[in-house]
């Protein structure tokens, strides 16, 4: 236990950058994904 405390105090601002980067880049990739799918299905419809 006194050694994640240790890890937290030494690497928490990683942590935390990570953690906030991870969470917007989520929505990012959903949107994508969506995106993706409508490209597929236009490209699909033109063949």
């Amino acid at each position: 236990m006194e050694q994640l405390l240790t890890y937290t105090a030494n690497y928490g601002f990683a942590m935390v950058v990570s953690i906030y980067l991870l969470v917007r880049i989520e929505g990012k990739l959903e949107q994508l994904t969506v995106s993706i799918n409508e490209l597929t299905k236009v490209i699909a419809g033109k063949l």
